[in-house]
């Protein structure tokens, strides 16, 4: 047998035993297992399936296929790790029940398995998109994957306390993998343990997307990737060029799980006094990836609007800072990280040779200029509004100055919600309308038509009074393509919307009041989260619109149609130029 042969048999193995890690893996955490016969026959199943990974790592590490050797060698690391760490413990533990052994050495295994298997699905993503070339497609492809998976592993019966239907599981996948947030059932009581952490794992995913974090492991484990890989990587994290692509992966992933490491930490801290909630780092962390993914999601039964937690202003400066970050997008910060270690290199460079530099782009100017436009007037105006209604229960100044900056960021795409937003007055939930529409930036986790959408938009405005052909700022000149993709976003986001509220004002009950349904419609498709509490009443054909809308809000709708319908060519002919009359 040659060496190809061999490889393909063993990657025929390899896949084999996946199928069987993934068995097992849904039949462990997906059902209940409290009768003492079944318990350890899963756990040695599970033990089974660790040593039969072990063995085909060892296999395919010992070939030395360059391919796999990396991947493999891991595979073994961590595995054993386990292995040595639950065998230690089974060694040192004094108790002579074999049960109670058996429950503290299984977690071990599982985590094992479970680390083992993203890897693997890590890795199949990645081959997939090695082999189709269009980056639109694999980019909606991965969304719509995650979301189906998702809402099948919602239906496990231990992921909920009462069961879920797909319509339901579905709205819920969809919500967490486009970072939006809306909930058609409590997450907090109608999801256990296991559902809660399959939607901070969609949203981990949705929020930074699947390929980024392929790119990651695929610099991580092996060094290098195709061409392909570049392509649909560089059209995602908005990177310019391929030179430094998958660089710019791994520093995405390695700053996006700090950052929420960190927010974890300060959150706990924030709320270690606080009895109402069991878990306080499971809450930390839930609530750190939540909020800087944008994705309003809260195991809280109330939201944040909870007794314990709506008085917490600590807690709420917290999120407020990790949703303004998750929001500006990673460009963003590392172009003014760029800017600080440049500084720095100055202070010891006698000759100023980076003072003549422009380090801050344009486009990190427009986007920090209108997101701080849009979040002082989006204060002043709640401050102003609200005073007398939602913020009367704020006794202190501090207090409602801190609920207005929080309705203010929050409708940015987070989704939270501190006040009943249903008690707030009409022109604040226009102004809510108004900021749910716009949404962050581009390249972040957020949704809406994006910061510099609008900010172009608005200068041409002025451009065009003006009398001027073209967009001039910062000494810069902004390009017609981008001009018209602004006004693009703009066009197809009212169209979706208005065909949106057009279909829900079919699907719901006559006196369903328009404006439940026009915020709902916007907060979908800006992948927000806020709702007028008309989610959980939605009709089943109602359902499906919102799904749809969340799905285009995240993927864009204009991104889409460019990777199906352009086409690479030179035009070397022009036509007559003829204006059309427009008043």
């Amino acid at each position: 047998m040659s060496k190809l042969e061999r490889q393909s048999v063993l990657n025929y193995i390899y896949r084999f035993f996946d199928i069987i890690v993934l068995f097992f893996i849904v039949f462990d955490f997906g059902y209940d297992h409290t009768d003492n016969f079944t318990s350890p026959h899963v756990f040695g199943l599970i033990a089974l399936s660790v040593l039969l990974i072990i063995f085909n790592a060892v296999k395919l590490y010992a070939y030395k296929y360059k391919k796999n050797q990396r991947v493999a060698l891991v595979n073994i690391v961590i595995i054993s790790i386990l292995l040595l760490a639950s065998g230690f413990l089974a060694i040192t533990h004094r108790h002579n029940d074999y049960h109670y052994i058996l429950q503290k050495i299984k977690p071990i295994l599982e985590l094992g398995l479970v680390l083992y298997f993203l890897l693997r699905l890590l890795v199949f993503v990645r081959y997939i998109y090695e082999k189709y070339f269009n980056p639109a497609i694999v980019f909606v492809g991965s969304f719509f994957i995650l979301a189906i998976l998702g809402a099948f592993l919602l239906m496990l019966p231990s992921a909920t306390t009462n069961g879920i239907s797909f319509t339901n599981a579905l709205f819920t996948a969809t919500s967490s993998v486009c970072v939006t947030g809306l909930a058609v059932l409590d997450t907090s009581k109608d999801f256990t343990i296991v559902g809660q952490s399959i939607i901070l794992v969609l949203i981990q995913l949705g929020g930074l997307g699947i390929l980024t974090f392929t790119s990651f492991f695929a610099f991580f484990f092996r060094g290098s990737s195709s061409f392909k890989e570049g392509l649909n990587t560089r059209d995602f994290i908005a990177q310019d060029g391929l030179k430094d692509v998958f660089r710019a992966a791994l520093n995405v992933v390695i700053f996006t799980l700090s950052l929420e490491m960190i927010g974890a930490i300060f959150i706990y801290s924030s709320v270690i006094d606080n009895t109402v909630i069991k878990d306080r780092i499971f809450f930390s962390v839930f609530h750190s990836i939540s909020a800087f993914c944008n994705a309003g999601f809260s195991i809280l039964p109330s939201g944040l609007f909870e007794k314990s937690i709506r008085f917490n202003y600590s807690f709420q400066w917290i999120i407020m800072m990790l949703v303004i970050f998750g929001g500006l997008g990673h460009n963003i910060i590392f172009n003014y990280y760029k800017k600080i270690k440049i500084f720095f290199l100055e202070l010891f460079d006698p000759e100023g040779v980076h003072k003549r530099i422009s380090i801050i782009t344009l486009n990190t100017k427009i986007v920090i200029y209108t997101t701080v436009i849009l979040l002082f007037l989006g204060w002043v105006v709640f401050f102003i509004s609200e005073y007398n209604n939602t913020m009367l229960e704020h006794t202190t100044l501090i207090g409602k100055l801190t609920n207005a900056a929080f309705n203010s960021v929050s409708p940015r795409t987070a989704g939270f919600n501190v006040i009943d937003y249903s008690q707030m007055t009409i022109p604040s939930l226009l102004f809510v309308i108004f900021l749910m529409w716009i949404g962050a930036s581009p390249a972040s986790t957020g949704g809406g038509i994006k910061t510099s959408t609008f900010a172009l938009a608005t200068l041409n405005i002025f451009t065009v009074a003006r009398g001027k052909t073209r967009i001039e700022i910062f000494g810069k000149r902004i390009s017609s393509q981008s001009t018209s993709r602004a006004f693009a976003i703009l066009s197809i986001s009212l169209i979706v919307i208005g065909l949106a509220i057009m279909a829900l004002l079919v699907f719901e009950p006559k006196n369903t009041p328009i404006l439940n349904i026009v915020f709902e419609c916007f907060s979908a498709f800006s992948t927000v989260g806020l709702s007028l509490n008309f989610t959980p009443t939605l009709s089943e054909a109602s359902k499906y619109v919102i799904i749809l809308i969340m799905f285009i809000g995240r993927i864009g709708m204009l991104n889409l149609m460019i990777g199906l319908l352009k086409q690479i060519n030179h035009q070397f002919y022009e036509y007559p130029k003829e204006n059309i009359l427009i008043n």
